[in-house]
């Protein structure tokens, strides 16, 4: 007997087998045939939900990147949280290894991989749209209580998004832990200026970086 499935939980099935799959292979490895064969369906069947391989890739980046910006957002709208601990909290989350559900650190070693380097452009330009406007709303309630001073939160904002997305990022450049932490040594000290705070008020940061590694 043939089984109908609803087409949401159809597709959620694709992209699961999908990301396994380019988990395991890298995505220019994996070839839609595996993934039919995965999931168990026929062409058509894929072709209707996705347009491509590179359609599903969207897909993944886009789900994965969902999950992780959703909690974001809650924790930097919470006003019941102090500002610093809010803005920490919304780092961690935007952690992928942290995401419920994103892959942990495998997703983040697979996409390091050479034949993923499409899936690890995309995931950044994801990352430099929408994770600066949501640390935005915490800087500018930092703002107006007086703990920060920049006319700019949006665009410091992106600033700082942009060297960790690229200093930091293993794909990118490759440092020694020394180098790495020298790195995050001078983020903090030109961040509280960047920011228009006094020296030390965002030293934890350093302990945030010692205990994510």
């Amino acid at each position: 007997m043939r089984v109908v499935k609803e087409a949401g939980e159809r597709k959620n099935e694709i992209l699961d087998a999908a990301a396994a799959l380019f988990a395991l292979k890298g995505f220019d490895n994996t070839s839609t045939n595996e993934i039919l064969e995965a999931v168990g369906i026929a062409r058509g069947t894929l072709y209707h939900h996705f347009k491509s391989k590179e359609d599903i890739m969207d897909a993944i980046i886009e789900r994965q990147s969902e999950r992780m910006l959703s909690q974001a957002r809650r924790i930097a709208e919470d006003k019941g949280i102090p500002v610093e601990e809010r803005m920490l909290r919304v780092v961690m989350a935007l952690r992928l290894e942290e995401t419920e559900g994103a892959g942990g650190k495998g997703m983040i070693e697979h996409l390091h991989r050479p034949q993923n380097a499409l899936m690890h452009q995309k995931s950044k330009k994801v990352i430099m749209g929408q994770v600066p406007p949501i640390l935005a709303i915490v800087l500018t309630d930092g703002i107006e209580q007086g703990l920060f001073d920049t006319p700019y939160p949006l665009e410091c904002m992106e600033m700082v998004v942009a060297y960790l997305n690229t200093m930091l990022d293993d794909g990118v450049v490759e440092l020694t832990e020394e180098q790495r932490m020298d790195r995050i040594t001078a983020f903090v000290f030109h961040l509280e200026r960047l920011l228009g705070t006094e020296k030390g008020r965002l030293a934890y940061i350093m302990k945030m970086f010692a205990d994510g590694e």
